[in-house]
């Protein structure tokens, strides 16, 4: 089963062009943090993005 799952992430991980930008996600209690790479995983700036967890963040 787990061969299934790696699969199924490597042929995700290869759609993923130039063209394309990355945005991980860090998601807390409190606050979340967000991160812009490229297609390489190089971080596009050195600034983040944090938004608290609530109706206004």
């Amino acid at each position: 089963m787990k061969f299934k799952q790696i699969d199924a992430q490597n042929q995700r991980v290869e759609q993923i062009t130039t063209s394309h930008l990355v945005v991980g996600i860090d998601m807390a209690k409190e606050t979340h943090v967000a991160q812009a790479t490229n297609f390489r995983g190089i971080v596009v700036s050195k600034r983040h993005l944090s938004f608290s967890n609530s109706i206004e963040g």
